[in-house]
């Protein structure tokens, strides 16, 4: 038996944490190249890769987003059968920290029973705009603008967008489905205060909600010169408990003809919304 077995294993050992520890450190002291005004520039195309649109709290896999009872256990609703693979679920860990979204008892039956509806109410199927901050992870991409005094971010999905103000101009007029963003830069972080939303928009496809007292504080770190770490805290007092957190990078798209592309869904809805007015349905 070689006696040098476990001095090379001390050594990966070794070797691997001080990879983990450059890598941390690397993360922690890079800067960010940047943009007019002097703050990191956070201009260009970025996209999630995760399954939080599905459910943001962990979950395991499943045949469907919509299930019905079955001889042996939940098979696929009918409306969805036909999907097979392609509209299963796949797991995921959660983008939640501590693991658990903090609803009230009450609150939390309304958010299982939206899960249980979920081909009814899900504002996506719709193609309603998605809220903040679904808007972040929702599986297509979206632009920053940003110049030394202004902010925007357009989306692909539904042509959302958002003008985010850097000079805050009060109370929002009037809720919408985006709300009003304020933003201001602590040190690398663009953090941005979102109120002012409506009622209407969810967090994901398993149902999870929140009321028009919505606040959502969002901070932008670009860790890399391809990730933007995101953190959004969420609070909203008729809901749940407490304030809650969820994070995720955001991946700078690298193709070199990187674009926005058209997503109009509002013309891919219309036989769903208004189909059964026709004056003989289709079948």
């Amino acid at each position: 038996m070689s006696v040098k077995k476990p001095h090379k294993i001390q050594t990966l050992v070794a070797c691997t944490a001080l990879a983990i520890v450059s890598m941390t450190l690397s993360a922690q002291t890079y800067r960010a190249p940047r943009a007019e005004g002097g703050h990191p520039d956070l201009n260009g195309i970025w996209q999630t890769m995760n399954e939080a649109n599905y459910d943001l709290e962990g979950h395991s896999a499943r045949a469907a987003m919509a299930m019905q009872p079955g001889p042996y256990g939940p098979v696929p609703a009918k409306p969805v059968l036909a999907l097979g693979a392609v509209g299963s679920v796949p797991p995921s860990l959660g983008v939640v920290e501590g693991g658990e979204i903090p609803y009230k008892p009450e609150c939390l039956a309304k958010k299982k029973e939206n899960q249980e509806n979920w081909l009814k109410l899900d504002p996506e199927i719709k193609c309603y705009l998605p809220g903040v901050p679904r808007a972040t992870y929702i599986p297509q991409p979206f632009r920053i603008f940003q110049n030394g005094t202004q902010m925007f971010i357009a989306y692909q999905f539904a042509g959302a967008v958002r003008n985010i103000f850097m000079k805050d101009p009060g109370p929002a007029p009037v809720d919408s489905w985006m709300g009003q963003s304020v933003g201001h830069w602590e040190g690398e972080t663009l953090v941005v205060d979102v109120t002012g939303m409506n009622d209407s928009s969810w967090f994901d496809r398993a149902g999870n909600y929140h009321s028009d007292a919505l606040h959502v504080t969002e901070r932008y770190t670009r860790t890399s010169p391809e990730v933007i770490s995101y953190e959004a805290t969420i609070e909203d007092k008729n809901v749940f408990t407490r304030p809650w957190k969820i994070s995720m990078p955001l991946y700078k798209r690298q193709e070199k003809n990187a674009q926005l592309l058209e997503f109009k869904c509002v013309e891919f809805v219309e036989e769903l919304l208004y189909g059964a007015y026709r004056k003989k349905p289709l079948q």
